[in-house]
């Protein structure tokens, strides 16, 4: 009767194994974060062109404002837009 209800799979149920989230200012020594340059600035943006969040990045909490604050410059020099359509 044990049998019967025993389940098998055909493949063993897979567990994601999380990559940690790193620093890519710390890790690659980057101390400041240019509005100039709006293409790396666009890695921090969604669709949409919102500011992507710390958990999603990754980023720690120094550079995050160091981001936010670039990405509010180059929005005021018309660098990147402050809302946009399918941006990326």
């Amino acid at each position: 009767m044990s049998n019967e209800t025993e389940i098998r799979y055909l493949t063993p149920p897979s567990v994601d194994v999380k990559k940690k989230k790193y620093c890519r200012f710390k890790k690659s020594g980057i101390k400041y974060v240019d509005y100039k340059d709006p293409l790396f600035l666009k890695k921090f943006l969604n669709e949409q062109g919102k500011i992507l969040p710390r958990r999603l990045t990754g980023t720690s909490l120094k550079f995050q404002r160091k981001v936010s604050q670039a990405v509010k410059r180059a929005r005021h020099l018309a660098l990147l837009p402050y809302v946009a359509d399918m941006l990326k």
